[in-house]
């Protein structure tokens, strides 16, 4: 695979690799909302980003149905 596909979201980055940085934007924003800023790190994988984003788009569905 070529250096290029790699760096530009290419299939080996999304097979585990960190998280992109439209991943890390949504979650940051998303922990931010929910007041669980703890949520984000750096380091994250693309699939552990993935589930904290889930679980925070739920919890803040929950929180706004009040």
């Amino acid at each position: 695979m070529s250096v290029a596909a790699v760096r530009y979201g290419g299939v080996a980055e999304r097979l585990g690799g960190l998280m992109t940085r439209a991943q890390a934007l949504r979650l940051r924003s998303l922990a931010e909302e929910a007041y669980q800023p703890n949520q984000y790190a750096r380091d994250l994988t693309s699939e552990e980003a993935e589930r904290r984003i889930d679980a925070l788009k739920a919890e803040i569905a929950l929180a706004d149905s009040f």
